[in-house]
């Protein structure tokens, strides 16, 4: 992931806006195409890396692993590497992320209300 200068005038505005507009905050939140499908194949339940590429073929590998970077920065995602051999990782939603399931519930609401499909 690209080094983001923290003092441009973008990254001011960008946390401007997210702090004052709850809206926009959850927007950034869920801001790429992926995010919300990670999100959505873990309310299933915990998943392994693999089960959650299978889950979203289009993904590549590179946007998974940053994306469940971002989502674990976030604090959507919790990341657990097991102790065992060979070693694997194991992705849960956190409370904020189990929450976003009416969230999401509701948008999908929206957009089939709209045919926005």
């Amino acid at each position: 992931m690209a080094t983001v200068k923290e003092s441009s005038t973008n990254q001011l505005n960008k946390r401007l806006v997210t702090t004052k507009c709850p809206v926009t905050f959850i927007a950034n939140k869920m801001g790429n195409r992926w995010k919300p499908l990670v999100i959505r194949e873990l309310f299933s339940g915990t998943k392994r890396y693999g089960e959650l590429k299978r889950a979203i073929p289009p993904i590549s590998e590179k946007m998974l692993i940053q994306t469940l970077k971002e989502l674990e920065v976030d604090g959507i995602i919790n990341r657990k590497a097991m102790p065992v051999v060979p070693p694997h990782v194991e992705y849960s939603l956190t409370d904020s992320g189990q929450d976003l399931e009416a969230v999401i519930t509701e948008m999908v609401k929206w957009s089939l209300k709209y045919n926005i499909q």
